[in-house]
Parts: C-alpha cells; structure tokens; sequence
C-alpha cells in the first residue's frame, strides 16, 4: 500500500477527501477555469497551432497530473517558454498551419513525456538542479522577449515571422506598410485594458466597495471580459472579414488517439523534445517548491516527473502539445483556494464544459486579443533584476545569465536553452576545478583554526596545514596537488603536511591516484603526509584501497589533536572538556 501511495499520491489524499475541501477547489477551479479559456488558447496560437488545441492540452494532462503529481497548488497546461519552444522546434520540420504541423506537435508532447517518465523512473529528479537559477531566470526573460515581439503581427495584423529578435524584428518592419488599423483598434485598447487589469483593477474595484477577494476574483476574469467585449464588437459591427479572426473551433472533446509513429520525426524531435522537458520540469519543480513552502508541503522531484510525464502522454494522445506547470495560472489557483490536487481535475471539468458549449460563440475572436493578452502575460516574466544582483554576488553567474539571454535572443530558443545548460555545467566545472585551499593556523587561546591570510594566527615551521573546501574527483586532483608542492619551496623546516578534509564528501579513484603520487614525493623529502577530519564514508572507500595503510603520516580525529602531537611545544596539548572536544571535532568522522 505504501508503495501504492508513493507512485499514486492521489490515493493518499483522496481518502480524507471531505466536502470543505472540495467547496474550495470548486471555487479555484472555477476561476483558473475562466482564466485558462482565453489564456490556453492563445498560447496555442503562440505555438503556431490551432486555439481549440490549446483547449484540449487543458484537460486530460490535469486529470494526469491530478493522480500523479505531488503539488496541491500547480496548474499544468500550455505556458508560454514551452510553446515558443514547441514553435521553434516544429517550425523547422513542417509548415505553420498543416496537418504534419500538429501532428509533430503531437508527437512532440508524446516524446517529452515519454522521456520525463523515463527520468522519473529512474529516479532522476536531482537533474533540475544542473540548472543554474540566473541561467534558467536569463531564458526566462529572453524567451518573454522573443514572445512579445512576435506577437506584434497579430496585434499589427500582418504577416511576419522569425525565430530570432532580429528576424522577427525585421520581418515586422517589412511588414508595417500593410498594418491592418482594424486589428489595431482592437490590439492596442485590449492591451492597455489587460495592463490595467493586471496592475489596478483591483484597487478600483475595492474603491468602489468590493471586498478585497471579489475584487481579485474579478480582477482576474479580467481577460475573459476582453474576449466577451471583443466578439461582441466584431459581430455587431460586422467586422468579421476585416480582420483576421480564430475561426470556427470544434466543439466538441478530443478523440484519444496514438500519435502514428513515423521514425525520422521522432529523431528529429528528440532533442528539442529533451530540452523542453528540462526546461519544462525545471520551471514546474520552481513553481511547485515556491507554493509548496507557504504551506510546508513536500514536492517529490521524482514524482514530479511522473506526473508531468503523464500530463505530457495525455497531451499527445489528446491531440494536444507539450505542457508543463505555469507560475501565473498556479498563483491563482492557490490564491483563489485550491487545498488539493482535484482543484486542477475540476479545472479540466471546467475546460471540457467550455469546449463543448461556448467555443462556436469564439468565431468571432480577434486574433489580436489573444496576442495582446500573451503579452500582457509574458511581460511578467521578463526580470533583468537577475543581472544586476548577479553582477553583485558572482561575475561568473551574470556572465552566464547574460550568455543565456544574448544567445536566446539573437540565435533561437534551443540554441539559448544549450547554452544556458552548457554554461550551467561549465560553471560547476570552473568552480570545483579550482577550490579555495587555505593554509590554516592556530587563532590564539582558542582550539579554532583560520585561513593565515584573513586571521592572525599560530603557525608552526615544521608544520604545513592546509584546508581543501571542495571535493577531491578528477576535475581538482591535479590543481591541488600542484598547490601543495607549490608550498613546499623555501620551508626547511617543513617536516609535516597536514591536509585538513573537514570539506571533504567524497575523493574519486583519480583523485586517491594524486593522493598516492603525493604521498609518494612528500616520502621522498623525508615530509610525513597527514590526513584530518576525514568523514567516515571516504575513509571507509580509502581502506578498501589500503591507502590509510600506506600513507606516510597519521589519520588524525581533529586538527589540534594533529598539530600538538606533531609540535607540542608550538601547539601545547590541551586537556579538552567533552563540550570543546565535540566542538573542535566538528561533526566529522562520521
């Protein structure tokens, strides 16, 4: 049963399921509802597809997520970063607009969830830490860029298109002599609308007497009202062949179907399908931890995998693409009361109602509404604070953030998205390649010891102590080892190397062969070589090695006991009280 549980979350809080809980995700549901109808399916239409297939990527995927997933408060559905990939990564294989369009789109959603379930499987949730929050934050921003800007032909109502800032910035200047005014007149008002939506209508609306909750409900129905206001007008004043409008959409619900397998799409899929799903569990683990923490929940990476690989599985086998879980939609959804992940089924309830019944009053939908309400949207994410705060703590981050946007705005997203992975892992490599090493020294009437450099502090000439903060593997071992024999010159006296592994988790099979060549040349100067604070885990793996039998010098429980035993009379023994000694050992050889 326990089991059961840990791949079926929806077992555990389903079976104290009570009626209070569910009159609180009814009421998030309802208003997640009516913000994801308009929402959905313009980042449909951001992802060069069909609105209505927005709607049914709405459904089934929270229905998957609902059992699988471990968030009360994340809503998954088609969010902005993934369908400007989705664009990106089918455009290059069909024409915007065809049936292999959608189909690779589908098969897109099929490949991605396929591959996060695998990753789940495996148990491979930790991977979403290999990248970097400016890195990940710098696609972010750049990606809300791309976004905005393509969304301008709608508003503008021309044709254009690009993958690039420069080429979409291009391909609108070419485009503006034929602007349609029409689109325009409905564009530009509905984005000053949603402006104001987004930034005062709930002010003015608790102005005018409205509780603080009526108020932010309202406020968020918001683009739904643009959407009503828009259709009227087009109707009414029968505009409807002069500008360009969504169109009839089906309504009716998505016919489940297995994507037909074609070998060379999939190939060519894989590796846009592998960077959306990184990029796609990295945002939704982000989002699902920040919610998770106001009410001291636990998020479950691996199964977040799970469930964000079937939501995507749904997706494909109801003509849907890719999805993950969005900052925005997830905000309300715990905001307006979601208590449990059934808030996001009855969403989809809410989803499959509207697809069914209101969709063929959407004929007369403004393509610029839909537009104006993405960018409206994706603005949000568009945050250079990241750079300046970047700039502050660590150059290498910034420089890796601002990699991250300079590319993904002027070379595409997959291309950006590479780069802010390589430039993730580069820098864990540039950082542990070359660890602080310190040479430490005895800070006077106490048994503590300090960097010589910062403190002042009791050396000895027959003593070289030195502290490594970094794990010992194949990327440092040479480095330090060539920092220790540096240090070695003009000390005469030196007669002891004490390493000091208190940093020290784990030293790979490249790092012990350094370790022994080390030892070795130290032997050869008449040095003795001495290993303190080693923890228990790696002194185990050094005995298999029989390494601790060969070294030179002694395996010392904490740095004073190594320094007064090897120079008394610098560092006289002290009689430790069981307090200082568990303070001077420090929690290691354990």
């Amino acid at each position: 049963m326990r089991r059961l549980k840990s791949y079926f979350p929806i077992v555990q809080w389903a079976s104290t399921y009570q009626r209070a809980q569910f009159s609180s995700d009814a009421t998030a549901a309802l208003i997640v509802t009516i913000m994801l109808i308009p929402q959905s399916m313009a980042y449909a239409l951001l992802a060069g597809l069909p609105p209505h297939i927005g709607l049914y990527a709405s459904i089934l995927p929270l229905i998957g997520y609902m059992i699988f997933g471990t968030s009360n408060a994340l809503a998954v559905g088609p969010v902005a970063v993934v369908s400007l990939m989705t664009a990106a990564s089918v455009g290059t294989i069909a024409e915007t607009g065809t049936a292999g369009y959608l189909a690779a789109a589908i098969m897109l959603a099929l490949l991605s969830g396929g591959i996060l379930l695998l990753m789940g499987l495996l148990r491979l949730g930790f991977l979403s830490d290999f990248l970097s929050h400016p890195v990940v934050s710098g696609f972010i921003t750049a990606s809300g860029i791309l976004i905005a800007f393509s969304q301008m032909r709608h508003i503008l109502g021309v044709e254009a298109g690009g993958y690039s800032l420069l080429e979409i910035i291009n391909s609108l200047l070419t485009a503006l002599p034929d602007t349609n005014w029409v689109a325009v007149g409905f564009g530009v008002p509905a984005l000053g609308f949603l402006f104001w939506v987004r930034g005062s209508m709930k002010a003015a609306l608790q102005r005018l007497g409205l509780s603080a909750t009526m108020a932010g409900n309202l406020a968020k129905a918001g683009p739904l009202l643009a959407v009503f206001i828009s259709v009227v007008c087009v109707h009414v004043l029968q505009l409807d062949q002069a500008l360009p409008l969504v169109g009839a959409i089906p309504n009716q619900l998505p016919a489940l179907a297995v994507p037909a397998f074609n070998l060379d799409l999939m190939q060519s899929l894989l590796l846009p399908a592998l960077l959306i799903s990184a990029i796609g569990f990295v945002e939704s683990v982000s989002v699902a931890r920040t919610l998770a923490a106001r009410d001291n929940q636990y998020i479950d990476p691996n199964q977040e995998l799970i469930g964000l690989g079937s939501a995507n599985v749904l997706s494909s086998l109801s003509g849907g693409y890719p999805v993950t879980g969005g900052l925005a939609r997830s905000v309300v959804n715990l905001d307006a009361g979601a208590v449990t992940p059934a808030a996001g089924g009855l969403t989809a309830i809410g989803i499959a109602l509207a697809t069914v019944f209101f969709t063929p009053y959407l004929y007369f939908l403004p393509k610029a509404i839909l537009a104006a309400t993405i960018i409206v949207a994706v603005l949000s994410l568009v945050d250079f604070s990241v750079l300046k705060s970047s700039w502050v703590y660590s150059k290498s981050d910034f420089a890796a953030a601002m990699l991250t946007i300079l590319v993904t705005l002027f070379a595409g997203v997959e291309l950006g998205v590479s780069t802010g992975a390589a430039a993730s892992i580069a820098l864990y490599l540039i950082t542990t390649s070359q660890p602080h090493i310190a040479e430490i020294g005895l800070v006077p009437d106490t048994q503590h010891f300090r960097n010589v450099v910062r403190h002042k502090v009791i050396t000895s000439p027959s003593i070289l102590s030195l502290r490594v903060d970094e794990n010992l593997f194949f990327a440092n071992a040479l480095h330090i080892e060539k920092h220790i024999t540096s240090q070695l010159d003009g000390r005469p006296e030196l007669r002891h190397v004490v390493l000091n592994c208190s940093s020290v988790s784990l030293i790979d099979s490249s790092a012990l062969e350094v370790l022994e060549a080390l030892n070795t040349q130290l032997m050869a100067r008449a040095i003795q070589f001495h290993l303190v604070e080693l923890k228990g885990p790696v002194e185990d793996r050094l005995r298999r090695q029989d390494f601790i039998e060969h070294l030179s010098g002694t395996l010392f429980l904490h740095q004073y006991q190594a320094v007064s035993t090897l120079d008394p009379k610098t560092y006289p023994p002290l009689s430790l009280s069981r307090s200082e000694l568990v303070e001077a050992i420090d929690g290691s050889h354990i």
